[in-house]
């Protein structure tokens, strides 16, 4: 009788510890991930943080500064190949790039937890064109944690023209989401005469 009243605690307690390491903030590449919630953070303007400096080397070898971009909206998306929703989004990312990159908006993507090797293939499979930083151990996203952080992969980031995060998404993006929070960080600059 004991027993039959003890399974229950037993198989909540698994439960539990499963959900637990479901739900690291830091995985390795293949071992799991946070998937995003599908939520969306606007910030009002006069509550916005200026978005660190980060900086690195993409994919193809060339320098990258996130400060260099000041005066353009920057769509960055923290992303890995061994990621499922992130292979569903990376069509919707790339489309939305050729539709806005005249347009004074620049898509970055950064790869993190994952090897080069990974991540060419899935840029190429996905002819992704914009550029792509590598972020291996995941210290470049880290660095927003005293912003709007990117809680998920994928996750996607607004930085205005001004240099300030202005919106985030969790998990698998669509295009009108996308086209939402670069109206969002239009406005601002419109408003602001920038």
């Amino acid at each position: 009788m004991a027993r039959s009243r003890a399974l229950p605690v037993i198989i909540a307690g698994i439960a539990l510890l499963a959900l637990t390491a479901c739900g690291s903030k830091e995985p390795a590449a293949g071992s799991g991930f946070v998937a995003g919630d599908g939520s969306l953070v606007v910030i009002d303007e006069s509550q916005r943080e200026p978005a660190p400096d980060i900086t690195g080397t993409t994919l193809d070898g060339k320098p990258f500064s996130l400060a260099a971009l000041r005066g353009k909206i920057v769509i960055l998306n923290i992303w890995a190949s061994w990621c499922a929703p992130c292979r569903a989004e990376a069509p919707v990312l790339e489309k939305t790039w050729l539709a806005e990159q005249g347009d004074g908006v620049q898509f970055i993507g950064l790869d993190t937890r994952d090897s080069d090797t990974s991540a060419l293939a899935f840029i190429k499979r996905f002819g992704i064109t914009y550029p792509n930083v590598i972020d291996r151990d995941g210290a470049l996203q880290l660095q927003f944690s005293g912003t709007l952080p990117p809680e998920a992969i994928p996750s996607t980031l607004v930085i205005d023209a001004k240099g300030k995060v202005t919106a985030r998404a969790l998990g698998k993006v669509s295009e009108s989401t996308l086209l939402g929070m670069i109206d969002a960080a239009r406005e601002t600059s419109a408003s602001t005469g920038d």
